[in-house]
Order: structure tokens, then sequence, then C-alpha cells
């Protein structure tokens, strides 16, 4: 399934604005940051994996197929969909499990509140 347009941070100074300004987390394979904007229709995120979490382009690519799973799987359950979430992947990344990923990222989000 496509990741919808509507859903991505498309602005670079918003990308820098959540990064300086919003709420982060850090966990063993991902990091969290969100940022409440109740301008936005909807939350709008971003996926982030750089060469130092893989090489290879097939394993980011892999990454960011799982981060966007979990944010579709888990968006709906957010207690206050306005708002900005960037997701950035870890060095250690690569060698977790899909399970261990998951775990991950839903444990970051529910240390940022985000459930609710």
């Amino acid at each position: 399934m496509r990741f919808p347009r509507k859903c991505s941070i498309n602005q670079n100074a918003d990308f820098i604005r959540i990064r300086k300004t919003g709420h982060a987390k850090a966990g063993r394979f991902v990091i969290l940051t969100t940022l409440a904007d109740p301008s936005l229709p909807s939350v709008q995120a971003a996926f982030v994996t750089s060469k130092r979490a893989s090489k290879k382009a097939h394993d980011r690519n892999l990454l960011r197929r799982r981060f966007r799973s979990y944010f579709q799987k888990y968006a709906p359950e957010f207690a206050d969909p306005k708002r900005f979430l960037v997701t950035i992947a870890r060095a250690d990344a690569k060698s977790a499990t899909n399970a261990e990923l998951e775990a991950d990222w839903h444990r970051q989000a529910r240390r940022l509140k985000l459930f609710g």
C-alpha cells in the first residue's frame, strides 16, 4: 500500500522545526520525534534512514517500509491526530527483527504519550 502524500512532511522548514522544538524519545533501534500542530488536518509523518543505518539502499528501503507499516497500523489509535511525527532509524535497526523494531517503535510512541 502506498503512503499517501497528504500524510507526508513535505517542507524542509517543518522538518527542521520538528527536530528543534518537538519532543523526542530514543530507543535501541529508532528515535521518534513529535510536535503537535492544531492547524494540521491529520497526522503527518516522515521516515529517515541514513547511510549510518545501513550502507545498502535495499536495507534502508526495507526499514522505511517497516516504519510506514507501523505508522499505518497505530496512527488511528493516536489520541491527538493533529501532529507531526518523525521516525529516524538508528545504526542497530538493520540487525533487528521486524518484531523487535515494531516493539521499539511502539514503546517510544507510548513514551511520547501518543496514545492518550
